[in-house]
């Protein structure tokens, strides 16, 4: 009864406010004085788990993230985009989401692709006379994408964690994250069908299109080569993805300074300051985690879990069910990073014993911790977005479940069920099974 009651106080920590890195410290602290572990054991196996540079990444990003929103690079991203499809109704929304996806590319985080592409598309959602709710679910809900397309922090986390291919966790995400960009579209496009008060581009004649394309193309593309530099150069086999990291970062600074002009020596020294923030409280979650994640398998939480749902079902599939509803509930209340630190050394020994392999478990986690954080009632994206366009968050829900019903439902089904959605890819590149 130990590890289940530890949970239940992490859980009520986070549920009542507390941050989440106290949150885990406190579990670790009850499960260490309740469970008679001796600290000059654990606390040293903390440190040791993190020394490795894989870790260096995630800082990495995230001051790649932060150089790339104060260049205005997502500008650059959607007016491009916009040329093509400003025309069709629905087509702002649908560049929003893509923009989102190609940006997801290059930060790897849904927050930090809220923040830019929504200071960027918000304006242009008002001035088509987009319904304010609409647009902050859709922002919201495309976000995600940051976290499927790769490179992903969650997914270096994964795993790290796990103690697996970084590579492959990247590459098991990404169908599902092209299967959830097209439904969101789709569903974008369907909502607005009879909307009469959009707003779309003029018609261009063919010089002025071809002239906007011509600029608007040597504007966006350095923006567009950040993606395809950063994730060519990582399955090429140039460099690792914390070497990759860091040259996202480098790569934005002559991009912010020199080409757009958007960079200022000021901004870069709030970015690293932020970032150091940021990074000094995952740092601490972490370390925090890696000692929990021990003392979660000696007193072997994962064996009562699986004992808790074999009780329940001996059905693999009606297994799942309940896997994918706790993660969307942990997905609800906490950060992307911090739930996938809870979950993987919970939930992967218990998905391995229902012949779930890492690499499908990786997608199925990125998909679900996705979907919890655009879930009501707690839907902290669903929420940083209202704050951005100033929607209320009744006008956000309708599209909101319309999203979840039609899009993110059916991903996460094909998903958890359909194996080969997250395991072709890296069997394609690394010519073997996983």
């Amino acid at each position: 009864m130990i590890p289940i009651t530890s949970l239940i106080i992490m859980i009520t920590c986070l549920v009542i406010g507390i941050p989440v890195a106290f949150s885990f410290l406190v579990t670790v602290t009850y499960l260490i004085f309740i469970g008679g572990y001796d600290p000059s054991f654990l606390l040293p196996y903390g440190f040791s788990k993190m020394n490795t540079i894989v870790i260096l990444a995630i800082p990495l990003f995230i001051i790649a993230g932060g150089l790339i929103n104060r260049s205005k690079i997502g500008d650059k991203l959607v007016s491009l985009v916009e040329l093509f499809v400003g025309r069709i109704k629905g087509g702002i929304g649908a560049v929003a989401i893509v923009s989102c996806a190609v940006f997801g590319s290059i930060t790897g985080s849904a927050c930090a692709t809220l923040s830019a592409i929504g200071s960027v598309m918000f304006p242009r959602l008002e001035k088509a006379k987009y319904p304010i709710g609409h647009s902050a679910a859709i922002m919201a809900n495309a976000s995600v994408l940051g976290m499927l397309i790769p490179p992903s922090s969650i997914m270096i986390l994964y795993a790290w964690v796990g103690q697996t291919s970084v590579l492959a966790c990247f590459l098991s995400t990404v169908i599902p994250g092209i299967i959830l960009t097209i439904l969101m579209c789709l569903v974008n496009v369907w909502l607005l069908r009879k909307n009469k008060d959009l707003v779309l581009e003029p018609k261009l004649e063919k010089k002025e299109f071809q002239r906007q394309l011509m600029l608007r193309t040597r504007k966006g593309i350095p923006a567009l080569t950040m993606p395809f530099l950063v994730l060519g150069g990582i399955y090429g086999g140039f460099v690792t993805p914390t070497e990759a990291a860091a040259l996202s970062a480098l790569y934005t600074l002559p991009l912010g300074f020199l080409i757009y002009k958007e960079l200022t020596w000021k901004g870069v020294g709030e970015v690293l300051t932020e970032s150091a923030v940021t990074t000094g409280s995952l740092m601490v979650m972490l370390y925090a985690i890696m000692i929990l994640s021990r003392l979660y398998i000696m007193e072997d939480l994962p064996g009562l879990v699986m004992d808790f749902l074999t009780s329940i079902s001996s059905n693999k599939y009606i297994l799942l069910i309940f896997i994918n509803i706790f993660m969307i509930i942990i997905g609800m209340l906490m950060d992307d990073v911090s739930a996938v630190l809870l979950v993987t050394p919970i939930l992967l020994p218990v998905v391995r014993q229902l012949g779930i392999t890492p690499i499908h478990f990786a997608a199925i986690i990125g998909v679900n911790l996705g979907f919890g954080n655009v879930t009501p009632p707690c839907a902290p994206l669903l929420y940083l977005s209202s704050q951005l366009n100033g929607a209320k968050i009744s006008e956000t829900l309708l599209p909101t479940f319309y999203l979840i019903g039609f899009a993110w439902i059916p991903t996460l089904i094909a998903t958890t069920y359909v194996p080969i959605l997250s395991q072709w890819l890296p069997r394609l590149v690394f010519g073997m099974n996983f």
